[in-house]
C-alpha cells in the first residue's frame, strides 16, 4: 500500500473569525491511498487547538506502517486529524476496490440532501447585523461569538435575519457567569443551541448549572471515550471527523451517544468537500448539521458538493465514495 500526503491551501471568501483567531485560508491535508491499482483519497484539518499542525499531522501519517488495514488503523492511531484522513481514505478506496458506494459499505441507507447551518463569523454588530440580511433566507444560522459584547451582537443578527433559526457557538469563550446572563436573554431572541460555551475540561459547572436552551458539547467531546464525562452536563454532542480519527469512529460515536440519550450535531472544520463528503454520512438524520465549509471558501474542488442555498446533497462518487 502507498500513502501519500499533499498539504493544499483553499482561500476563504473574505476572513473567517471566532473567539481564538482569525484566517484567510484554509489548510488541509490530502491523502491518497494507493493498492491494487485502485486510489483511495481523503482530506483533513490539522487543527491547533487539539496540538495538530500540518508537519505534525503529516509525520503521524507517513510514521504508519507498509500494510495495515482499516480495523488496525483504529490502534495505530489516536483521535484526531491523521487518523480521519486515512481512515477516510480507505473508505473510499474499499468503495472504489469493491463497486460500491461507501454508504452500502458502511450498511447503511442511501443519503438523502440534508439541511446545513450557515456560518457568521465574529464580528461588529454592525457588521453581523448586515452578514445575517445577506443569508436571512436561509433557514438555521450559527453565530460564532467571543464574550464581551455577544447579546449585542446576537440581537443584531436577529434584527438582520428575522425569520432563521439560530444556534450560537462560544468556541469556550465564556464564564460561567456570562452563560448565565445569557441564558436568560437567549431564549428571547429565539437561540435554540449554544455550542462549547465553556473551556473543555472547565465545564463541571454545568452539571448545575439550569439549562433554558439546550447545550452542545464540542471541544469537550473526541471519540466515545468522551462520553462518560459528558452525561448531566449536555444534551447533544457535535461529531466532527477531524475529532473522532474518522468515519469509522464517527459512526459508532453517534451510536453509542444515541443510546445514551444525546441529542447529534454533524460540523466540521473549514475544509473543502472533500472534508464533507463521508460526514454527511453520519449527517442523516442528525438534530443539527453543520457542514457549511465549501460555502464559506472562495473556491472548491472538482466534483464538489453540490449546495442548493442550504441545501446539501451527497457526494459524486468522483469525489469520494
Amino acid at each position: 500500500m502507498k500513502l501519500t500526503v499533499t498539504a493544499e491551501s483553499f482561500p476563504i471568501d473574505g476572513a473567517f473569525t471566532i473567539s481564538r483567531g482569525t484566517r484567510t485560508e484554509a489548510q488541509v491535508l490530502t491523502v491518497t491511498v494507493e493498492r491494487d491499482g485502485v486510489t483511495g483519497r481523503a482530506e483533513c484539518v490539522p487543527y491547533a487547538r487539539y496540538g495538530e499542525s500540518l508537519d505534525s499531522v503529516t509525520a503521524q501519517i507517513e510514521g504508519l506502517p507498509a500494510e495495515f488495514d482499516r480495523a488496525a488503523l483504529q490502534g495505530l492511531l489516536p483521535a484526531g486529524a491523521a487518523r480521519n484522513a486515512v481512515d477516510c481514505a480507505l473508505w473510499d478506496w474499499e468503495a472504489k476496490a469493491e463497486g460500491r458506494p461507501a454508504w452500502q459499505l458502511a450498511g447503511l441507507a442511501a443519503p438523502e440532501p440534508v439541511t446545513t447551518a450557515f456560518t457568521l463569523s465574529l464580528d461588529s454588530p454592525d457588521a453581523m447585523r448586515a452578514k445575517a440580511a445577506e443569508n436571512r433566507h436561509r433557514p438555521l444560522l450559527k453565530i460564532k461569538l467571543g464574550g464581551a459584547g455577544d447579546l449585542d451582537r446576537l440581537r443584531a443578527v436577529r434584527e438582520g435575519a428575522p425569520g432563521a433559526q439560530i444556534i450560537v457557538d462560544a468556541n469556550e469563550s465564556w464564564t460561567p457567569g456570562i452563560l448565565m446572563r445569557m441564558a436568560e436573554e437567549l431564549p428571547e431572541i429565539g437561540v435554540a443551541m449554544i455550542e462549547q460555551p465553556l473551556p473543555a475540561g472547565e465545564d463541571a459547572f454545568l452539571r448545575e448549572a439550569p439549562k433554558p436552551i439546550p447545550l452542545c458539547a464540542d471541544e469537550s467531546c473526541h471519540d466515545r471515550a468522551s462520553l462518560p464525562d459528558l452525561a448531566g452536563k449536555y444534551d447533544m454532542i457535535n461529531i466532527k471527523l477531524d475529532k473522532t480519527g474518522g468515519l469509522t469512529e464517527a459512526l459508532a460515536l453517534r451510536a453509542a451517544a444515541e443510546a445514551a440519550g444525546f441529542g447529534i450535531m454533524v460540523g466540521c472544520m473549514l475544509g473543502s468537500s472533500l472534508a464533507m463528503a463521508p460526514a454527511l454520512l453520519v449527517a442523516q438524520g442528525a438534530r443539527v448539521v453543520d457542514l457549511d465549509g465549501p460555502l464559506l471558501l472562495a473556491r472548491d474542488r472538482a466534483h464538489a458538493l453540490r449546495y442548493e442555498q442550504s441545501l446539501v446533497h451527497p457526494a459524486e462518487r468522483a469525489l469520494w465514495g
